[in-house]
């Protein structure tokens, strides 16, 4: 079930700014998807047999999105995954570390790197990723709610505010929760829908507009 929220909310979020960029109601619900995202990552971190693995099926899916992604969303950007793929390897870095306070300077260059490069979410996909993995209970809602309101506050994300509903369910309703998550898809149709609503989306876009949509690589490989 929460698996299936998030993809359903994420193709809510995608319709309404493609073809109805004036109505800000898909993208209010679309606000829940990538939270579900983030925790599903930290999931997939802490319980995968292999990590070296999910990091490389991380990769392949976040190369396979990049064109549709370019297509569909943004010319000049780079899809989530790498956002999410850039997180896990901070998660993978931190883990190794002797000391946790060495991982003071990795979190601080990869917020820069992910700051500046033109990634999906940004560095906050990595601060919502560490809240995920790090914070415990009700801390984690406040955590999420200062995150929130420091984007609102400097870079003006009103909207994303509406991000925390999944929080409060995954820290205030544990038990609800886990009952979403007894029941999961096939690995492949989690792993494989993202690409595939994205060139879905970006061709019926090109139809629907008449237009070719020109990718900006320069923008792409700029920091």
């Amino acid at each position: 079930m929460m698996q299936i929220i998030a993809m359903l909310t994420m193709l809510i979020d995608h319709i309404g700014y493609i073809f109805f960029p004036g109505e800000m109601g898909w993208r209010i619900v679309g606000r829940i998807a990538f939270p579900i995202y983030c925790y599903m990552l930290v999931q997939g971190h802490i319980h995968t047999s292999s990590r070296p693995r999910y990091l490389r099926r991380l990769l392949w899916i976040a190369l396979l999105t990049q064109i549709p992604y370019n297509l569909a969303l943004d010319p000049g950007g780079w899809n989530v995954v790498f956002t999410l793929l850039l997180s896990a390897l901070v998660l993978f870095v931190l883990d190794k570390l002797p000391n946790p306070w060495y991982g003071i300077p990795v979190v601080i260059l990869a917020f820069v790197l992910m700051d500046r490069l033109p990634l999906d979410y940004n560095a906050y996909g990595l601060l919502l990723v560490l809240i995920f993995r790090y914070v415990r209970s009700y801390w984690m809602i406040l955590a999420h709610f200062l995150l929130n309101s420091f984007y609102l506050f400097y870079y003006g994300w009103t909207v994303q505010m509406l991000s925390i509903v999944p929080t409060l369910l995954i820290a205030g309703a544990p038990g609800f929760w886990r009952l979403l998550e007894q029941k999961r898809l096939p690995r492949w149709i989690w792993w494989s829908f993202y690409p595939l609503h994205l060139a879905a989306l970006a061709l019926v876009k090109i139809l629907y507009f008449q237009e070719w949509v020109t990718i900006d690589w320069r923008s792409l490989f700029t920091i």
